[in-house]
């Protein structure tokens, strides 16, 4: 499932390609679009040009000399260039063709998708409650968003409306580096396990955009949480699992006590 890293890398798919023309725009599933008829986004999009692009949470946001295209990856989406003559799967639903090849959104789920406003002033509708970017929030910050009435720490994490851009690996990742049982209500932390926290989340985070994903390293949770009888690449312990607002929740008892 595309994150905050995976977006990050398409959204440096993208601006490699900033700035030339965009030759067509063809759809050939309308089932990713969201709010634009194939028509509209073609009409709107051909002939401009992709400017600067920029990400927030897991959302990618595209301005085009006016208009902006915004896409959410949903669980399966992704952008990638290719040659124009490479052959597409039936998993491509949009294609942009630029002069020396195409980017080609790819979704074989089509839970979320593209949508189009008509300038900048209109983007930020289409985003709705989204909380701050997950690397733009200081410890200080972090603490606020975590205080109140909220519910888990996993859940809390994982809300776009309270930190976007972290989903369900990543938010498993930052509490095992941070040592904090997911399973913890989110206003419960005391000042050590904020900054423990805070501190994971950077890591994790940094080392996962250089990655351009969430790493499955063996020293990491994600390299042993999908194992057949998975232990804690820590300590050695076997990891717990659990169903949690409908995410499969990893941690280890050992490492992250409740």
């Amino acid at each position: 499932m595309p994150e905050l890293p995976d977006v990050e890398g398409f959204r440096r798919v993208l601006e490699e390609h900033t700035g030339e023309p965009i030759e067509s725009v063809s759809v050939y599933d309308a089932g990713v679009l969201r709010g634009v008829t194939a028509r509209r986004l073609r009409a709107a999009l051909r002939g401009h040009r992709f400017e600067a692009a920029r990400r927030r949470g897991k959302w990618l946001i595209a301005p085009a000399e006016g208009p902006v295209v915004l896409i959410h990856f949903g669980m399966t989406g992704s952008l990638s260039w290719h040659p124009a003559d490479e052959p597409r799967d039936r998993f491509v639903r949009v294609v942009w063709r630029l002069r020396d090849g195409e980017l080609r959104y790819r979704d074989m789920r089509k839970l979320m998708g593209i949508h189009l406003a008509a300038d900048a002033a209109a983007a930020p509708r289409v985003l709705g409650d989204l909380g701050p970017d997950a690397l733009d929030v200081s410890r200080d910050r972090l603490a606020e968003l975590l205080s109140g009435p909220r519910g888990r720490l996993k859940t809390t994490l994982a809300d776009q409306s309270v930190i976007a851009g972290l989903g369900n690996l990543l938010a498993d990742e930052i509490c095992w580096r941070a040592r904090i049982n997911p399973l913890r209500a989110a206003g419960s932390l005391d000042a050590s396990e904020l900054t423990a926290l805070h501190r994971a989340m950077r890591r994790v985070l940094r080392a996962s955009v250089e990655a351009g994903r969430v790493p499955p390293r063996a020293a990491w949770l994600t390299g042993a949480r999908d194992d057949p009888d998975p232990v804690c690449p820590r300590c050695g312990a076997h990891l717990a699992s659990r169903r949690l607002s409908g995410r499969r929740t990893v941690w280890c008892p050992r490492c992250q006590p409740g």
